[in-house]
């Protein structure tokens, strides 16, 4: 018996109760415990401080005793409360000869107790024993000390209970629990093993959270689990592969965590293995290519064999799990190759810099078709119950990567499958649209491809576009999609997404995929601008995406770091009238006016005039804001130069407009300060194209382009039919 048993026996004998009655005979799921009994009647018949502590502490050894029903620990609870454990926890007058660890122990017991009613274990006064549980798990103490090994468990039991609550992980990440856990783990003391298992749960509960609290701590965790992964040589190596996708951060991975990890997975993949071996390693995989990309696979020689064997493992488990039509999809598994396909792609169509060589390249882009067609055959089988399932997503997703790429191979498949996935496409945009859910559309692509998705999948057009704006410019695909329906649904979706960037909407939380997805819209509307423009005449929806253009280019052209989307708007909108030159909406409307003055200020501001050390006369160069994405801008420019240079003869006000914007004037200014010799011809055909055209839609227009030097500048630059236009009446 302990000194604490002695003490509390002391007090009971005055009371008629002896120590020895205290027994482990509290396991009886039916009827009540007379020891127990005895216990709570001397708690309640206690007469003074030293008597009901006495009693209490016997209470508490009965409760360790053995396990107990429910109804019982809510008796114990009725009667005792949180008092006692508050005292136990925090006396600091301990009987003569008992230690303080002892009656904490004791404390922890009767609280891990309470927890075990998940009520209890939310209680106010469970929570706040938070703090004080956490400094149980990093004391110091005697290892081979069996009470404080009991309070260790007790301690986990009481946290775990917590953290098992609905708002459990919360206080307990608030309460610094998840540091308490890191610590406890990384001094791998007693118990350390239960501080990784705790971890793991309150990372897989709230993830963010535990890292902005204990970010330091879990990356030395990080470090210690990477380390002992590249070096493990038995059956933990497997273990550890399942556990570190959850310790991976949600920033940068430690340089040296990702030389180990890349280590322990080359040493795993390279061997022979069960299935059950390979996938936990190829889920680690796919996570480090979600966080890292291809910054974790080192270069050389090494990193390129590493990176073509982790594609080609993909790529088996995905034909082998797809190509049989009924057999149960490991989903996990699956979608993790997927993620390692996508690196491959990326890998593949990469020109610098890229950790594979032409040979392989070759290969794996063979191989992947194999594993692609694979998807394509499953997506085939897919009905309209499972529409909503995150596995046919990632399918998606992956055959959306594919396609951006290349669209040559696999076409008849492809076509097949086309009327699937514009059906697919539009019901989950409806689905969103019905429940008014714009956030869910631009978190889309946050969502890790090697983890399930939320109810509502996500975003399928996003991942689509970039494949379809291929497919657009060939006759057989583009006719599947009109016939299907995309071009309608792809104007409804390019204003859905206009809307999240207007104003009113913070558009510094939008995802850089939303402009990019808005840019791909643009360029799928022009290839059917060129290729269908019979189609825009006639499809009701491009008159309300030409209202759209119309009324956002004027913001849009101001706005900083976005000028690749006005380029994109402005040439959209600019071909679009030509074609729609008929509707009411573009006949000197404010709105028409407001678009094309816009479209004149994107067309006017790319060059200016530059001065050059050691020569007397200016060069034409590029401004500041294009010089930096002119190769992305430049052909879009050109084009619009050429569809404004159609809308003038068919919009009888727009040469007025563009006088009156003293456009004309100052391009003939412009090129009458710089040297011919620093004017490519394309730029000389595309400003004589535009001056030709005004001068020829309106008398007004030759007339001040005469007084700007405009047949002197025109016989410099050769602009034989704007001298010629410039000399008529």
């Amino acid at each position: 018996m302990s000194c604490c048993d002695l003490a509390a026996a002391g007090q009971l004998d005055k009371a008629g109760i002896m120590a020895s009655d205290c027994e482990p005979a509290l396991n009886q799921a039916e009827g009540r415990n007379p020891t127990l009994e005895r216990y709570l009647g001397a708690l309640r018949e206690a007469k003074n401080d030293s008597e009901q502590f006495a009693a209490l502490l016997l209470v508490t050894k009965a409760v360790k005793a053995g396990d107990i029903d429910a109804k019982t620990r809510r008796r114990i609870f009725d009667a005792v409360g949180f008092t006692f454990p508050n005292r136990l926890l925090t006396t600091k007058e301990a009987p003569d000869g008992c230690p303080d660890h002892v009656l904490r122990a004791l404390g922890v017991a009767l609280l891990a107790c309470f927890c075990s009613d998940p009520e209890l274990a939310a209680h106010p006064q469970v929570l706040n024993k938070i703090p004080i549980l956490n400094t149980f798990l990093t004391a110091r103490g005697d290892p081979d000390d069996a009470a404080r090994r009991s309070m260790i468990d007790d301690t986990y039991q009481c946290l775990t209970a917590v953290a098992g609550t609905t708002r459990g992980p919360r206080h307990l990440i608030a309460g610094g629990t998840v540091s308490a856990l890191c610590q406890a783990y990384l001094g791998h003391g007693y118990g350390f093993d239960q501080a990784l298992a705790l971890l793991v749960g309150l990372l897989a509960a709230a993830e963010t959270q535990c890292w902005k609290e204990a970010e330091p701590d879990l990356l030395a965790v990080l470090r210690g689990l990477s380390e002992d992964f590249q070096k493990a040589e038995d059956a933990s190596k497997f273990e550890l592969c399942q556990l570190l996708p959850l310790f991976l951060p949600p920033t940068t991975v430690p340089p040296e965590c990702l030389r180990d990890l890349q280590a322990g997975l080359a040493r795993i993949l390279g061997s022979k293995l069960s299935s059950w071996q390979r996938n936990p390693a190829l889920k680690l995989a796919a996570r480090l290519a979600h966080a890292c990309g291809s910054d974790w696979i080192p270069a050389g020689s090494s990193g390129s064999k590493f990176l073509a064997l982790l594609v080609n493992l993909a790529c088996v488990e995905v034909r082998l799990a797809l190509e049989e039509t009924g057999t149960e999809v490991k989903e996990d598994v699956v979608t993790a190759c997927y993620a390692l396909m996508e690196l491959g792609i990326q890998e593949c169509t990469r020109c610098e810099q890229s950790l594979l060589k032409e040979p392989q390249k070759v290969q794996l882009v063979s191989i992947m078709k194999e594993a692609i067609g694979a998807v394509i055959h499953y997506l085939q089988q897919v009905g309209p119950e499972k529409q909503k399932e995150p596995f046919v997503f990632a399918s998606v997703r992956i055959l959306g990567a594919w396609l951006a790429e290349e669209t040559s191979s696999l076409r008849k498949e492809v076509c097949q499958l086309l009327p699937f996935l514009v059906r697919y496409a539009k019901t989950l945009y409806e689905e969103a649209e019905e429940a008014n859910d714009l956030s869910q559309q631009v978190a889309t692509l946050a969502i890790s491809p090697t983890t399930p998705g939320p109810t509502w999948p996500g975003d399928a057009l996003r991942l689509l576009l970039p494949g379809w704006c291929h497919l657009t410019v060939e006759d057989g695909p583009r006719e599947i999609l009109i016939k299907e329906g995309a071009p309608s649904l792809l104007c409804k979706y390019f204003l859905q997404q206009w809307e999240l960037t207007s104003p009113g909407h913070d558009t510094s939380v939008l995802p850089d995929s939303v402009e990019i997805g808005l840019q791909t819209c643009c360029h799928i509307f022009l290839n059917l601008v060129v290729t269908a423009p019979g189609l825009i005449k006639r499809d009701a929806c491009f008159t309300s995406l030409m209202n759209t253009l119309m009324t956002s280019l004027p913001a849009l052209v101001q706005q900083q770091g976005r000028l690749l989307l006005a380029a994109n708007v402005a040439t959209l909108g600019l071909l679009m009238a030509r074609l729609l030159s008929t509707s009411p909406a573009l006949q000197g409307t404010p709105a028409s006016r407001g678009f094309f003055g816009a479209a004149i200020l994107f067309l006017s501001q790319s060059h200016v005039a530059r001065a050059t050390p050691g020569s007397d006369q200016a060069v034409l160069a590029l401004s500041p804001d294009y010089e930096g994405i002119w190769a992305d801008l430049q052909e879009l420019w050109f084009l619009g130069m050429q569809a404004f240079t159609g809308c003038v003869p068919l919009l009888p006000w727009l040469a007025p407009a563009a006088l009156r914007s003293r456009w004309p004037q100052e391009l003939l200014q412009l090129l009458g300060s710089v040297s011919p010799n620093s004017v490519k011809p394309e730029m000389v055909a595309a400003y004589q194209g535009v001056l030709v055209e005004l001068a020829r839609a309106n008398r007004l227009c030759r007339e001040a382009m005469r007084l700007q030097a405009g047949e002197e500048t025109a016989s410099h630059y050769r602009m034989a039919a704007l001298e010629q236009c410039l000399s008529e009446p």
